[in-house]
């Protein structure tokens, strides 16, 4: 994927049953930033858009006055986007111009993420841009607790959308945003009341931004955030209470940074990650990462979601922020039930066995 990427890029939309991503689609429709966007959602009559409709192609596909198209997702997802594309290029309907994909309230987007990136034809015409979160400030923070579904939609976010921050104490608002700094502080939080976000604080809210060559890496990688909220583990580690069953899962998520000095070859990088992916793959939530190559002029970004490792990204050149002028290699890890000192562990076994491979301690 490069700055020229003409694929279609799809922004996906998860939260937990009753976190108000339905009320957020339906603020969202009519602003500009959505003009020619087709909109994936499990039931029409849940977003309410009976009096948007101008056109019905069929029992799946609406044509909207804001100029959307209003998919229903019944069935699998490659099937609906190959149909919607397919439609498309007969000339029904607009060549959408991005998509945005609604998911059930329990769902966790890891296969929805795999689903995206390894179906053939999905992978050539269609791009994830990223995953938006939408957490209730009333009770988000005690669903995150009690179900691991919220967790995971929490931990593989872009960005997450704070809503219902009418409804919501300071105390509240208070506890859930440091939850959410915890479990995941490389994506960007922003609060909402009653649905108000702006279209364009969610889009390309992923890697790349197309308006410029070069991303925002300080931004993405969130690397001072991640060691802040490591710092803070660290001196509260041993003065909390003991988990209950039903708070476990969420107390053993952790997130820090690993840096490599020397320049690494693609190769070793490559097979090193997909041998974490395979021995640990279910406890590594993400991985974000900026790789200095051996003999490249820019770095690699590189990024996984569990079993799944995104295809590689080549910047033509350094980040310009002071920060990157060490050129280390960065990887950003967020974890479930593995310690840094276990991922440590699972490195340096990788890197005897791939001797092109370095790691520094």
């Amino acid at each position: 994927m490069d700055s020229q990427d003409k694929r279609i890029p799809i922004t996906l939309l998860t939260g937990f049953l009753g976190a108000g991503k339905t009320t957020l689609l339906n603020t969202l429709l009519w602003q500009k930033a959505f003009e020619d966007a087709a909109v994936f959602i499990n039931e029409f009559g849940e977003v309410g858009v009976d009096h948007l409709l101008v056109e019905k192609i069929d029992e799946e596909v609406l044509l909207l006055d804001s100029g959307c198209i209003c998919c229903s997702m019944r069935g699998d997802l490659p099937k609906a986007l190959r149909d919607l594309f397919n439609r498309a290029q007969r000339k029904q309907i607009p060549m959408p111009k991005r998509v945005i994909i609604e998911t059930t309230g329990i769902a966790d987007p890891a296969p929805v993420i795999y689903t995206l990136l390894n179906d053939h034809f999905t992978a050539e015409r269609f791009r994830l841009d990223g995953v938006v979160t939408v957490v209730a400030a009333t009770h988000g923070a005690d669903q995150i607790e009690a179900n691991i579904e919220a967790l995971k939609q929490v931990t593989m976010a872009d960005r997450l959308i704070i809503s219902k921050c009418d409804l919501a104490n300071a105390e509240q608002l208070d506890r859930l945003t440091a939850r959410l700094a915890a479990l995941n502080p490389t994506a960007s939080q922003l609060q909402s009341s009653k649905g108000s976000v702006a279209a364009n604080d969610i889009l390309d809210c992923g890697l790349y931004d197309p308006a410029s060559k070069i991303p925002d890496v300080a931004a993405w990688l969130a690397e001072v955030r991640v060691e802040e909220q490591s710092s803070l583990r660290r001196l509260s580690y041993g003065k909390q209470r003991a988990p209950t069953p039903q708070t476990a899962h969420n107390t053993e998520v952790e997130s820090f940074v690993l840096k490599f000095d020397e320049p690494l070859s693609w190769s070793g990088v490559s097979t090193t990650l997909d041998m974490l992916l395979q021995e640990h793959g279910e406890q590594l939530l993400r991985i974000k990462g900026l790789v200095n190559i051996k003999g490249e002029p820019g770095p690699r970004i590189v990024q996984c979601v569990q079993h799944m490792r995104y295809p590689s990204v080549r910047l033509p050149e350094w980040p310009t922020d002071p920060v990157y002028a060490d050129r280390k290699t960065r990887l950003v890890f967020i974890t479930s039930k593995l310690s840094e000192a276990q991922l440590r562990e699972s490195l340096s076994k990788a890197a005897a066995l791939i001797a092109r491979f370095g790691v520094t301690e």
